[in-house]
């Protein structure tokens, strides 16, 4: 049986929001999907400045669990990129 998942304080966003080069037609893009968590582990310690621990208090969750979802959700925006 699997571990529960704790849960994740993440801010309110728009979860409809599409990013995408100008000019260039929707069906012609790849998708690439970043999670909420992984979004908001990014904006808390690459825009805010926060570090990881600070970053974890402010989510409920650990330090580790916040480099995981950077590594993730830095990797999903380079690739998009």
């Amino acid at each position: 049986m699997p571990r529960w998942r704790k849960r994740r304080c993440c801010r309110h966003l728009d979860s409809d929001k599409i990013y995408k080069p100008i000019g260039m037609p929707f069906g012609t893009l790849d998708v690439v999907e970043i999670f909420l968590d992984e979004f908001e582990a990014v904006r808390l310690c690459d825009h805010e400045k926060l570090s990881q621990i600070e970053a974890a208090d402010r989510m409920n969750i650990s330090r580790g669990t916040v480099q995981r979802l950077l590594e993730s959700g830095r990797f999903k925006i380079i690739d998009a990129i």
